[in-house]
């Protein structure tokens, strides 16, 4: 490809290790937060993790407030609440702590308590991050418990509008974390139903990431790496949660994958996140499902890029595109039996009357634009059709 214009950016500090959470009050004072709101979910406040960091924060003499009105697949409800917390309890900056919607919902808020216009009109299409105030946008520290969405090194969110039951990306560059505390033992106690969704989202991210079609050999390399790592680090994590070295490899892959995906996703997500929308489904798990067949369903496109992933991961792939493709698919096809993941969206309880709704939605999706094979309402429901069949179509 032919070098062309494009933006790049990599500016998240992340402080990595195995008990860096012991850093947060540090956090706070390096980022001039004095009165922080706790944004999690009702599974984390209760435990331990978040009981000791609310310690710590209050031995340092900080005003700290825990919210834990965050439900999976956030709405803007879940937003609107988190604003009235924080405003009530005259916070100065936001800790989101927990999984992605925990992140999520955190940052919007952070963003949102700055804002006069409703959260939908910074939805992530063209320009719209323009119309945002930034004076009243607060700082957020992010503290991530699992190894998925990489939502601590990224710049947007996503919001499910409650009403319409449509998942929405909201973005700004301001949104990014001032600081994200990735510490492997907070993930300790992740379910392994939980390790497998949330790796396989990190794994749907940095190869969308590298398969989308815009010009970027740094997000390339580093989603390559991310890959890598999936590879290698998500059974054992899986099959042992105290390993920490599986735990920590995992929760790097997850940022490297996030930080990647600023190129652009498809036809995973822009399928995932209606499905998720309507169903409630894990986000992770919904990735899982569809990524084989959305592997097959690119393939016309992207079979040089598997090429050089495929070697790089080591993988015997034959000596054509066609073939490095399907290596691809079929790895990631023994991943999804090695971790326990259903096969086709019928096991997740989509219904074939859906179909078309699913279909609109999807090619509607922030992340459509980007998948390599131009997407329609036609081939998008045929696809759902093959999901729901468990037919993968040949690669040739």
């Amino acid at each position: 490809m032919t070098p062309q214009k494009s933006n790049w950016s990599y500016p998240t500090k992340v402080w990595f290790g195995a008990g860096r959470i012991a850093e947060l009050s540090q956090a706070c004072r390096d980022t001039g937060i004095a009165r922080p709101l706790l944004v999690t979910d009702p599974g984390l406040s209760s435990l331990p993790m978040v009981s000791s960091a609310v310690a710590q924060l209050r031995e340092a003499g900080l005003g700290v407030n825990v919210f834990d009105k965050v439900q999976g697949n956030p709405t803007s409800t879940n937003v609107d609440d988190g604003i009235a917390a924080y405003r009530s309890g005259n916070h100065d900056g936001v800790i989101a702590f927990g999984g992605g919607s925990a992140l999520d919902v955190g940052k919007t808020v952070a963003f949102m308590v700055g804002q006069t216009r409703p959260v939908w009109d910074f939805e992530d299409v063209g320009d719209n991050w323009r119309r945002a105030l930034t004076d009243g946008i607060a700082p957020v520290i992010a503290v991530p418990t699992t190894s998925g969405t990489g939502s601590e090194v990224g710049r947007a969110t996503v919001i499910t509008n409650g009403e319409t039951h449509v998942k929405k990306i909201i973005f700004h560059p301001e949104m990014m974390p001032r600081i994200a505390i990735a510490d492997p033992e907070l993930t300790i106690g992740l379910p392994p139903s939980l390790t497998a969704g949330t790796g396989m989202d990190a794994l749907s991210h940095a190869i969308e990431a590298y398969c989308a079609p815009s010009y970027h050999p740094m997000a390339d390399a580093i989603a390559m790496e991310s890959v890598r790592l999936v590879r290698d680090w998500l059974v054992p994590a899986f099959r042992d949660g105290t390993n920490i070295d599986a735990r920590g490899q995992m929760m790097a892959a997850a940022a490297m994958a996030a930080t990647a995906f600023q190129k652009g996703l498809g036809a995973i997500h822009s399928v995932s996140h209606p499905i998720g929308a309507i169903y409630g489904t894990h986000h992770g798990l919904t990735n899982a499902v569809v990524m084989p067949y959305v592997l097959a369903f690119n393939a016309p496109a992207i079979g040089e890029k598997m090429q050089r992933l495929a070697s790089y991961l080591g993988l015997r792939s034959g000596s054509t595109p066609n073939a490095a493709v399907g290596a691809i698919r079929d790895w990631s096809l023994a991943l999804r039996a090695d971790l326990g993941i259903p096969p086709t969206i019928a096991d997740l309880g989509v219904e074939p009357k859906r179909f078309d709704e699913i279909a609109a939605l999807a090619v509607e999706d922030p992340t459509a634009g980007t998948n390599p094979v131009p997407l329609t309402k036609d081939n998008v429901r045929a696809l759902l059709e093959d999901m729901h069949r468990g037919v993968i179509r040949e690669i040739g």
